[in-house]
C-alpha cells in the first residue's frame, strides 16, 4: 500500500491504464497525471524530446565525415548545395531549397559526360543527424541490390541545405535515369533521427510530388537498414521495368509472388 492509501488520500499523480502498452510504442501515451496536469517527469521528458527535435533542425551537415565511409565502399562523391545561402534562409524559403546554386550546377555539369542509370542523393534536409546515422547502413545494404540489377551508379551527391525536389535538379543535371534522394525527415518528438527516401524514374525538375515514391522512418527503431534497402530495390527494379514511379507505382514488396530478382538479402522474421 502507498502512503496515501493508508491514510486514506487520493494519490498525487494518477497511473494511466494504458502503461502497459508503453513497451511496444515510443509514442507519447500513458504519461499520467498530477490534478489535471502532467507529471514533473513527463513534462521534463517532453522538453528534453523537443530539445533533441530542434538540435536536429539546426545540426550542421558534416557532408565530409561521409566521403571517407563511402570511398570505402568504392564510391566517388561529389558535394553541392542548393540556392539557399544559410541555415535561416532554408528554413523561411522552402524553394530554394529545391534548386542548385549556380556553382553547384557547373560542377554537376563537369561531371555529367558519363550518365548513369541511378543517382544517389544524400541529403541533409530537416535532419542531418538522420544522415549521418542512417545514410551509409542503407547504402551499404543496398549495393548488393544494385549489382543484382546491373545498375550503373553515378557520383554519390552530398546536398546542403537540400529539399526533396533536389534530387530532380541534380539527377537531370547528371542526365541519370533515375535517383534516390536520402533525405533526413521533419523531426518527431520520439525520432529526431529519421530518414527518408523518394524514388524518381525519369527526374526533372517539373515532377510533381506525386511523381516520387517515398519510404519513411528508416531507422533501426522504425524500418530498419536492410528492410529500407528491399524496399527502394524493388522499386528501383519496377521502376526499370515499367519506366515509371510515384502513384502509379505502388509498393508491393511484400508479397513474395511479385518478386523478381530483387528478394530479400535478410532473413524474414
Amino acid at each position: 500500500m502507498t502512503e496515501e492509501s493508508k491514510k486514506g488520500l487520493a494519490p498525487l499523480v494518477h497511473p494511466n491504464p494504458w502503461e502497459t502498452l508503453r513497451q511496444f510504442t515510443a509514442a507519447r501515451i500513458a504519461l499520467g497525471r498530477t490534478g489535471s496536469s502532467l507529471p514533473t517527469e513527463a513534462l521534463l521528458q517532453f522538453g528534453l524530446a523537443h530539445a533533441q527535435a530542434r538540435d536536429a533542425v539546426h545540426l550542421p551537415f558534416a557532408s565530409v565525415d561521409l566521403e571517407t565511409p563511402l570511398h570505402e565502399l568504392g564510391l566517388s562523391t561529389l558535394t553541392v548545395a542548393s540556392a539557399a545561402p544559410d541555415r535561416a534562409t532554408y528554413l523561411c524559403r522552402p524553394d530554394l531549397g529545391r534548386k542548385l546554386s549556380i556553382g553547384s550546377r557547373e560542377i554537376l555539369t563537369h561531371h555529367a559526360s558519363k550518365p548513369a542509370d541511378l543517382v544517389l542523393v544524400v541529403a541533409d534536409g530537416l535532419s542531418s543527424k538522420a544522415v549521418h546515422r542512417q545514410a551509409i547502413p542503407l547504402i551499404t545494404a543496398l549495393l548488393p541490390y544494385l549489382q543484382l540489377l546491373g545498375l550503373t551508379l553515378g557520383p554519390v551527391v552530398l546536398a546542403h541545405q537540400s529539399r526533396v525536389a533536389l534530387g530532380d535538379d541534380i539527377a537531370e543535371v547528371m542526365q541519370a535515369k533515375a535517383v534516390a534522394m536520402l533525405i533526413g525527415e521533419r523531426p518527431g518528438l520520439s525520432s529526431p533521427d529519421s530518414l527518408g527516401i523518394y524514388m524518381t524514374w525519369g527526374p526533372h525538375t517539373k515532377r510533381m510530388e506525386s511523381e516520387r515514391n517515398c519510404i519513411s522512418n528508416v531507422r533501426p527503431e522504425g524500418l530498419d537498414h536492410p528492410q529500407a534497402a528491399f524496399k527502394l530495390a524493388w522499386l528501383l527494379e519496377q521502376a526499370f521495368q515499367r519506366q515509371l514511379s510515384g502513384v502509379n507505382l505502388k509498393d508491393e514488396s511484400d508479397n513474395p509472388a511479385l518478386h523478381n530478382k530483387v528478394v530479400p538479402m535478410f532473413k524474414l522474421a
